[in-house]
């Protein structure tokens, strides 16, 4: 017994020093095709510890990453069960893509542990876990604002869609589709892609036959969106009678560059972008390209406000990590990014924000989206329809 007693007193120490520290399970996408993505999820992250240290509430950060390599469920699961009973993590952030952070929000569940999305975008994720909050976007968020913006403000009446064959995809076609016929418009066709590697060419084809009015885009970011710009410009897609219409990654910096004169005057509606012209994003984007040698996206901002949505949660909390206390000192947090004004909703716990409509142009020598229209405090409309359902 004494020796047990002395073994558990010179353990002590140990045990009061890891209690100093906060353990992140990020879990993310570092190889495959969406690899960038996720390096640039992360590069959010890193820069928002760069700006503000990598300690809160007197307790030190430690995140550990896993890779899942893709849209890969069980891989997810695995790692978020071997981060909570394995490593200990105090919480779960990261799940750059719709069928991880499913997977993931199981465990969320069952642990009792605060689980952040800083990417994946279908709505229904939020409402898996009831310690889950969201600090990127969701596409009905963006894409029912869009459509009732392009039938009425935009003033186009007629509409095909071509979305990829996936969660975020259906979500994005749903939502546009469904605000741009309640506003007056008509979708006159639609079609789907496969989520790897699709060929263009005959999807254009086959919209460019049907002459309409306007074309909405919905594909994941990462290397596809260019190949969709090549494909229109080599189908002979005329953009003056045609408008191209999408989601943020249609026209991300990278695909604008390999795009060219193909990009121009594309129209899309989005939650971020570098050159939006605000104090915090002018630091953001300095601080960044001079860590990570690029400017950031989407993705990035992503995981800047994720980390500050953590940050500040553990503030409010001093430091506890149980799901219930920061569950509910995340409701309703708000506060500047440097994609604009944001919040938590208190009862869905989804993220509120600014969304702004932009057009491709080319400014000196680059291709840039350029806002010319704002959408202010948006909510999630699926959200909210789940919330009123409840009551």
């Amino acid at each position: 017994m004494l020796r047990m007693i002395a073994a558990a007193a010179l353990l002590l120490p140990f045990a009061a020093a890891a209690q100093q520290t906060i353990k992140i399970g990020m879990i993310n996408v570092l190889s495959g095709q969406f690899a960038d993505a996720g390096a640039q999820m992360d590069n959010g992250a890193k820069t928002y510890m760069k700006m503000h240290g990598d300690s809160v509430a007197g307790k030190k950060i430690e995140i550990i990453r896993r890779d899942v390599g893709g849209p890969n469920p069980d891989v997810a699961k695995r790692h978020a069960q071997e981060l909570v009973v394995r490593d200990k993590v105090d919480l779960l952030a990261g799940f750059l893509l719709t069928p991880n952070a499913l997977a993931a929000a199981d465990v969320s569940a069952e642990a009792k542990r605060f689980m952040v999305v800083m990417n994946a975008a279908t709505s229904i994720i939020i409402a898996k876990s009831p310690y889950m909050i969201r600090t990127s976007v969701t596409l009905p968020q963006v894409m029912e604002t869009f459509g009732t913006w392009a039938a009425t403000k935009g003033g186009l009446k007629q509409n095909y869609t071509m979305v990829t064959d996936y969660g975020p995809g259906h979500d994005a076609e749903a939502a546009f589709a469904s605000a741009f016929k309640t506003a007056g418009g008509t979708i006159v066709g639609s079609v789907r892609f496969p989520v790897a590697n699709p060929d263009f060419s005959a999807f254009v084809q086959r919209a460019k036959d049907l002459a309409p009015e306007s074309i909405y885009v919905f594909i994941p970011g990462g290397a596809q969106p260019a190949a969709l710009g090549k494909a229109f410009a080599e189908r002979g897609i005329d953009k003056k009678k045609t408008k191209i219409l999408g989601s943020g990654e249609t026209t991300a910096e990278a695909a604008l560059k390999s795009m060219g004169d193909a990009g121009l005057d594309i129209i899309t509606a989005w939650h971020y972008d570098y050159k939006l012209d605000n104090p915090l994003n002018r630091e953001f984007v300095r601080v960044f390209s001079e860590m990570h040698g690029r400017n950031p996206d989407f993705f990035s901002i992503g995981g800047y406000d994720g980390m500050h949505a953590i940050y500040e949660t553990l503030k409010k909390t001093e430091g506890n990590t149980d799901g219930e206390a920061m569950i509910a000192a995340a409701k309703g947090l708000k506060w500047q990014s440097p994609r604009g004004p944001m919040s938590i909703d208190p009862q869905t716990r989804d993220v509120v924000q600014d969304v702004y409509i932009r057009r491709v142009q080319k400014v000196g020598d680059e291709y840039v989206n350029v806002p010319f229209d704002k959408i202010s405090a948006v909510k999630d409309p699926a959200g909210e329809r789940r919330k009123q359902q409840k009551q």
